[in-house]
């Protein structure tokens, strides 16, 4: 039963919510192969105006002491029949750099909250009133690596919240190129960007004016069912001012505590004590 408890908890946490009903969650970006091109030493093929793009959204992000936004992800999972299913998640997002994360979930699953105060992250399942607490690492970017490798917790916008989206994102780019002008993203006029990322094909609409992402669209090309991810970016707030307390779960007082476990753990291996 406690096991059974653990793996409920880090499911709640794991982005897609309900990918453990019809397939598997998406995996950290990071984790991806590389293109077939890349691996092969190629050249790649990178327009100097999708680069300065990038960089532009990046450094905008990068130099914000603090953050806030919310993202709406529609994404497919495979059904039991084959045909893909689509679900959705509200994050409520609040981060301080370098060591301060909120993220607030609901959708078609359970709610989860996600936390981290600079010593500590904290997963809280409210519905099932279950804590999970455990020592993180100093800063957001380690965190968030932390959660993914321990108890499987994913965001999907987690390339846009690091340090230094464009340094990760540059080991990484095979491809980039401008698409052109879009205004159909909440009245304002946006630029369209496609590149490859460590085997993900990205589509990205970057305001013209703010330099902030509004829409990611991505598609997993190892994947042979193609299936589509997308992340809609709204509220921004940069630099805005942070309550000292918005940290940590207000109404998890009475919360059952749980350690962080992995949803999916490793087999033992042939031959181990258990």
């Amino acid at each position: 039963m406690k096991r059974v408890t653990l793996l409920l908890l880090s499911l709640l946490l794991t982005t897609p919510a309900l990918a453990g009903q019809h397939g598997t969650s998406a995996p950290s970006r990071k984790t991806t192969p590389r293109s077939t091109k890349a691996a092969a030493g190629a050249v790649p093929d990178l327009e100097p105006r999708a680069i300065a793009l990038l960089k532009a959204a990046s450094d905008r992000l990068s130099a914000a002491k603090s953050l806030s936004f919310t993202a709406v992800e529609l994404f497919e999972e495979p059904s039991r029949h084959g045909h893909p299913l689509a679900y959705a998640t509200k994050s409520d997002v609040v981060l301080q750099r370098p060591n301060r994360l909120r993220v607030i979930i609901a959708g078609d699953g359970p709610a989860s909250e996600f936390y981290y105060d600079g010593m500590r992250m904290m997963a809280f399942a409210p519905a099932e009133n279950l804590l999970a607490v455990a020592d993180a690492p100093p800063t957001i970017d380690d965190t968030l690596e932390a959660a993914y490798k321990n108890a499987g917790i994913y965001f999907p916008f987690t390339d846009l919240i690091v340090a230094n989206p464009y340094k990760d994102m540059a080991r990484g780019l095979d491809l980039a190129y401008y698409i052109g002008q879009s205004k159909v993203i909440d009245g304002i006029t946006t630029d369209m960007v496609a590149y490859i990322d460590n085997g993900v094909f990205i589509q990205l609409w970057i305001g013209a004016e703010d330099k902030l992402p509004h829409r990611v669209h991505a598609v997993f090309l190892n994947d042979p069912e193609r299936l589509r991810h997308d992340l809609q970016l709204s509220n921004w707030r940069l630099d805005g001012e942070v309550a000292a307390d918005a940290f940590a779960p207000a109404s998890a007082g009475s919360a059952k505590r749980i350690p962080f476990a992995n949803p999916h753990p490793q087999a033992p291996a042939k031959g181990a004590v258990n």
